[in-house]
């Protein structure tokens, strides 16, 4: 059976010494709590974050893939040598023809953006995102469009001068006018406004974001300078499994660039999974730089724990050497401390989860961010203030376990 009578004394020690020492040990857990309290903190933004991304990607539809002349997962920083995938062929409208002539494709959406600055009577704005999409981008952009309507194919393969403007961009420059057939100029060229796109409520605010989309045709035509280079967004036909759609595109895509069956794809396919892993990893790599920065109030905890636990030490060594003339063995007492010292930073790692809790619950009231605390960071934090307790109190517990009891019974 086990004996939990040492660690129950320990905690009953440790909780004694926070009553009757209330301003030493409030310091001595306040560094444990800052740091638990900021890996609380950022692990419920960091899974908040996440969750937001994977809802953006699943407005887009689950089995929607992108194909990119390039993709780079993670952060790089470009130089001569790692510009190579500038040898990659752009991807261009007849590949996205012969995509969508697949029977395994519903559709193919283009798409393309530039900055332009957008005019209305007097009214004006520096620069707005233009996006060059093709007639079926509804399908994939989540949302709604009302008032108004998308382009249709005529217009689209006309080349014809309409517009959909996000909401945003409608309040910006007609407030409360309805802006249906309301003529702006983009980049200096006309554009008849057919609809206001809502888009769903994201993390990032893109919403928030002033946005204009127009045929890819007429944004080829009348928009394209400084494009950011064409993407394709695909959707499977319903009964037809994802992958079976991916091999298909990758098939055609790599007969119409010639590639031999020996040769790399000149171009990416990427599936929402591969997008969350690789943002995942981004996310992960920042918590654990946040991990680091909060080591440090678990430090100065640390430093404030080896300072109560000599203290500790120092009044209670008469009681030490009582307990060792009574047969208590060194590791008895060492144990004893151990467990004190652990009940003092969890002490400070409660109050620290308690405050985390506390902004998480502000953070989802006051912005967008739907913070929540995910399970590894409770463990995480609990984990820490424990182990900073141990780390940091065995060198106090080791010195009173090897005090000669002769010479603590003479202690005064």
């Amino acid at each position: 059976m086990i004996n939990l009578r040492p660690v129950t004394e320990g905690v009953g020690i440790a909780l004694d010494a926070l009553r009757s020492n209330k301003v030493r040990a409030a310091l001595t857990i306040l560094g444990v709590a800052i740091g638990v309290m900021v890996v609380m903190t950022i692990g419920s933004m960091i899974s908040g974050i996440n969750n937001g991304v994977a809802d953006i990607f699943a407005q887009l539809g689950p089995r929607t893939f992108f194909v990119f002349r390039h993709f780079e997962a993670g952060i790089t920083v470009d130089d001569d040598e790692d510009r190579w995938w500038l040898r990659k062929p752009r991807l261009s409208v007849e590949e996205a023809d012969r995509l969508e002539a697949l029977p395994s494709v519903e559709h193919v959406v283009l798409d393309e953006w530039a900055g332009q600055p957008i005019a209305w009577g007097s009214r004006s704005i520096a620069r707005v995102g233009i996006q060059g999409r093709s007639v079926a981008w509804p399908a994939v952009s989540g949302g709604d469009l009302f008032p108004g309507r998308s382009f249709t194919n005529l217009e689209y393969y006309a080349n014809t001068r309409v517009v959909v403007v996000n909401a945003k961009l409608a309040s910006d420059l007609f407030g409360s006018l309805d802006p249906i057939r309301k003529t702006i100029r983009i980049g200096g060229v006309p554009f008849q406004v057919i609809g206001v796109f809502n888009p769903p409520p994201d993390i990032f605010g893109d919403g928030n974001q002033p946005r204009a989309f127009v045929p890819h045709s007429t944004f080829k035509k009348h928009v394209r300078q400084g494009g950011g280079g064409l993407t394709f967004l695909v959707l499977p036909e319903e009964s037809v499994p994802v992958n079976q759609a991916i091999d298909d595109v990758v098939g055609t895509m790599r007969a119409i660039r010639g590639l031999r069956p020996a040769q790399p794809d000149n171009f990416d396919i990427v599936t929402q999974d591969k997008f969350l892993e690789t943002w995942n990893q981004m996310t992960g790599l920042f918590f654990v730089v946040m991990l680091a920065l909060s080591s440090v109030g678990l430090m100065v905890g640390g430093v404030g724990v080896v300072a109560v636990m000599m203290i500790s030490v120092t009044e209670r060594t008469r009681e030490i050497g009582v307990r060792k003339a009574l047969g208590a063995k060194r590791r008895e007492i060492l144990w004893q401390f151990l467990v004190e010292a652990a009940t003092l930073t969890l002490v400070g790692g409660l109050v620290g989860m308690v405050a985390g809790a506390g902004i998480t619950e502000l953070v989802k009231i006051l912005t967008p961010l739907p913070a929540k605390v995910p399970l590894m960071s409770v463990v995480a934090a609990i984990g820490m203030s424990i182990l900073t307790g141990i780390a940091f109190g065995l060198y106090p517990a080791a010195r009173a376990a090897k005090l000669d009891p002769v010479e603590a019974l003479r202690y005064e």
